[in-house]
């Protein structure tokens, strides 16, 4: 299979013998036969672990990660609970005692949380770096053994360019991990410009209905099972029924992720000419200094559904925009069939430090739009009616 659309519905490559249907039902077992009476040996499914108890395996799980592999490019995939859950056990698995990890100062401040407290745990050595292409390939030396980043950072959406990145990484020997969230592979797949590792919250763009809570990771094979490994004894596995709806959403995820790239841009020209807005983040606009590296990576000419922008007056402003809003809601999440609003310096960006978020201007005046399946002329009238 060539195309995102068909990997997205058939590659979970499920089929019933008995009932004749292709459509993954929702196992709900905790535990199977084991050994199998026929044969004496373990169950186990396609990466070779044994199907014996529902906290390590799941026929329902197992169907999503296989087409989530198959989106990413990788050899193979875990589903977690949530993404954070995802991106502990990656840490967990990767990082060795008295490691260098290096993130930029600009991730999800839950992000920056975890790897805080990992890092004063694990006796690891955290590396905080300005969020651009050039200061993270500087940080990397023969100690950094993970570097972790956003393709677009959250919240001001700035386009780190991967390949470079991976490539400095692969030649100082140092893992990069890759959260893929807000490009989606619809956009762009790390993994094949030489990254280690992907990530992603399911809960957003994946899962796409503001109904569903999970993480995943996709990579080799190897790396893939030292992280099951960990899956296994924290028990973060997805459950069966969040994973049914996961499977089911991303089979419109490349019919979602371009009309809500194609709104946000229209969004982003909207606001960008409006007297009371400030200042508008958006890769996809001729203004961005980020458009270029943005058309270097992403598959499509597509820049993804969040727009961020800053309303003249500063917090009062942009809490009385959120207030008169009727059809986008305020909601911290994003990629979902609603459009959703939040102001990230409360929300995603409150972890960090108050004297990066200045620097990196992030204030209170700084809002987060997650464009959802709504027209955009709907959209464009409900801001416009906000702002007046």
């Amino acid at each position: 299979m060539r195309y995102d659309d068909t990997k997205s519905i058939h590659s979970h490559k499920f089929y019933d013998e008995e009932t004749g249907t292709f459509i993954p039902p929702i196992y709900l077992a905790v535990v199977y036969e084991h050994p199998d009476k026929r044969t004496g040996k373990p169950r186990t499914v396609d990466r070779g672990t044994e199907l014996k108890y529902g906290r390590e395996e799941n026929p329902t799980v197992r169907a999503l990660e296989r087409v989530l592999a198959a989106l990413e490019a990788g050899d193979d995939a875990l589903a977690f609970n949530s993404g954070m859950a995802a991106l502990a056990a990656a840490i967990l698995a990767l990082t060795p005692p008295g490691a260098e990890i290096v993130v930029p100062m600009e991730a999800y401040g839950k992000t920056l949380a975890l790897l805080r407290e990992f890092s004063r745990r694990l006796r690891a050595r955290l590396r905080l770096v300005w969020p651009s292409t050039d200061s993270i390939i500087n940080a990397v030396s023969r100690r950094t053994s993970i570097v972790l980043v956003e393709t677009m950072t959250n919240p001001t959406l700035k386009v780190i360019d991967v390949r470079r990145v991976a490539e400095y990484c692969r030649d100082n020997g140092a893992i990069l991990v890759v959260d893929n969230t807000f490009a989606t592979p619809v956009l762009y797949n790390p993994l094949k410009d030489s990254a280690s590792l992907v990530v992603h919250s399911l809960t957003k763009y994946l899962a796409g209905h503001n109904d569903v809570l999970g993480g995943a990771v996709i990579g080799d094979r190897e790396t893939v099972l030292g992280i099951w490994e960990w899956r296994t004894l924290l028990g973060g596995i997805m459950q069966a029924f969040e994973a049914y709806l996961a499977l089911r959403g991303v089979k419109t995820l490349v019919l979602r992720v371009e009309k809500q790239s194609r709104t946000a841009l229209e969004i982003a020209e909207f606001l960008q000419d409006h007297p009371r807005i400030s200042e508008v983040y958006y890769p996809g606009l001729d203004t961005s200094p980020y458009k270029p590296v943005a058309d270097k990576l992403f598959k499509k000419k597509l820049y993804g559904g969040v727009v961020s922008f800053k309303v003249k007056g500063g917090r009062e402003e942009a809490l009385r925009l959120m207030r008169r809003l009727n059809i986008i809601k305020p909601a911290p999440s994003l990629g979902g069939t609603e459009s959703l609003i939040t102001m990230p310096a409360a929300t995603a960006a409150s972890a960090i430090p108050p004297e990066d978020r200045k620097a990196l201007g992030i204030d209170e005046s700084l809002l987060r739009l997650s464009i959802g399946l709504e027209d955009p002329e709907d959209l464009i009238e409900d801001l416009s009616r906000a702002l007046q």
